[in-house]
Parts: structure tokens; sequence; C-alpha cells
């Protein structure tokens, strides 16, 4: 964010061997063990053509969730569903995740830092215990090294073509292609809210607008079944059965 600040050009990728401060939403750490894994931030400047800035900055984090699904598929020829919105899983564990940052100095040429932890190489009794049931690697599903070099090559050429449609026609094509790999879809789910303020209920659809429609579980929410909650920010936890 310090070089988006000082002018860094769009497009300019920052890449690390490891993380001493890894972080995730609301400051959580991130396990950033050096040379296994993939850490890099992206510098986006610039608004899509026909998109409100609002849609904008909701759609980027979408966007890239997909390139980086779509460069595993590629590379690794590992299948990752995503959990709305950012989230990478593999076999219900997290292998990815995804953090954007903006900054609003001019709302008619946003900056947005895409920051990406990727694990790829670590096996899984190097994961903290507490890690171990709920993180996992693109290694222990592969069983074999992944050249991280190609990874991100791949990676960052599915990203500059993914924002590249966004800016120019639009989210159809990549909600639908969104949508195939979106495992929250018809789950239950908490949707933990602004002040600790939790939704329940069930997830039904994407908007093209980059929301999440949740239809409230009746018996916590007290209204009518066929209403739907537009959720714009929040964390997902889906509800296991």
């Amino acid at each position: 964010m310090a070089l988006a600040q000082d002018g860094a050009e769009d497009g300019t990728v920052i890449v690390a061997e490891s993380q001493s401060a890894g972080r995730g939403r609301h400051a959580r750490a991130w396990f950033s063990p050096p040379g296994l894994n993939l850490y890099c931030s992206i510098i986006v400047r610039g608004l899509g053509q026909g998109l409100s800035l609002a849609d904008w900055l909701s759609w980027i984090p979408l966007t890239t969730a997909l390139a980086v699904a779509e460069a595993v598929q590629e590379v690794a020829a590992t299948s990752l569903a995503l959990k709305w919105p950012n989230d990478l899983l593999l076999d219900e564990r997290k292998v990815g995740g995804i953090l954007c940052e903006s900054s609003l100095t001019s709302p008619d040429n946003p900056l947005v830092v895409i920051g990406i932890g990727l694990n790829v190489n670590v096996q899984s009794d190097m994961f903290p215990a507490e890690l171990r049931p709920i993180a996992t690697s693109l290694f222990e599903s592969t069983h074999r090294p992944i050249d991280r070099n190609r990874l991100l090559a791949q990676l960052l050429l599915e990203l500059e073509q993914s924002l590249d449609e966004l800016r120019a026609h639009g989210p159809s094509r990549l909600l639908q292609a969104y949508q195939c790999r979106c495992t929250t879809l018809g789950r239950q789910v908490r949707v933990v809210l602004a002040a600790n303020e939790e939704l329940l209920g069930t997830a039904v659809a994407i908007t093209a607008n980059g929301t999440l429609q949740v239809r409230p579980a009746t018996e916590t929410s007290g209204r009518n079944k066929a209403s739907l909650v537009d959720v714009r920010a929040g964390d997902v936890i889906h509800v296991r059965g």
C-alpha cells in the first residue's frame, strides 16, 4: 500500500518468500513459512466502465478468487472451491485467502491492493496444530511439489484477463464461472456482520453486483420466509449439517 500511495503503477506485483506479519481479514494471522507457498500483492488502479465504485470494489475479490482457482486448475490439475467472497477451499479446508484493501483518494480512479496467500508446498505436519483440521495445501492434494514460479505466472495471466473482462464487459460471464465453483450456494450459513450481528439462513444466490443473497432462517429472524437479505460484506461460516 505504501508503494501504491507513492505512485507505483497499475499492475505492479510484489512477491514475498515469507511474511513476518502475514494477515487476513480482521488482522487475523496468516501462517507464512518461507520458501514453500505463494504470497503476493498486486496494485490495481482505475474503475471498470459501466460499473459503480461499489460494484467494482465488490467484484475485485471475487474475480481474484476465480483467477486463482483457474490458475491452480491449469498448473496443478486441482479443482478448488470458492467460499464467498474470497476464500479458496480444498476438501472443505482452507488452502488460500485474498485480502483487498482500497484507497479512495479519487472516486474516479480508485486504488486497490490485492493480497493473495496460497498454501502450495507446505506439508500437513508443518501447520500449527490448531490449523491442521481447517487448513491444507496443494501438495496435500497432488502429492507432488508445485512450481511456484509457473503458478504465479499463470495466476497473474488469469487475473489480468479477468480484470480486463470485468472492465470492458462487466461481470456477466465471471458471475457464471464463479457460481460454478462457489460452494457457499445452497448451504446453511452463519454470517457475521458489522457490530458482531449475526444472520442465520440459506445462501441462495449471488447477484450481478457481487452480493450474497441469504434467506433467513425463520426461527431465528422472524422474517417472512420468502424474503432475502443482501450481504455485501461479512464473514461467512458454512454450517455443517
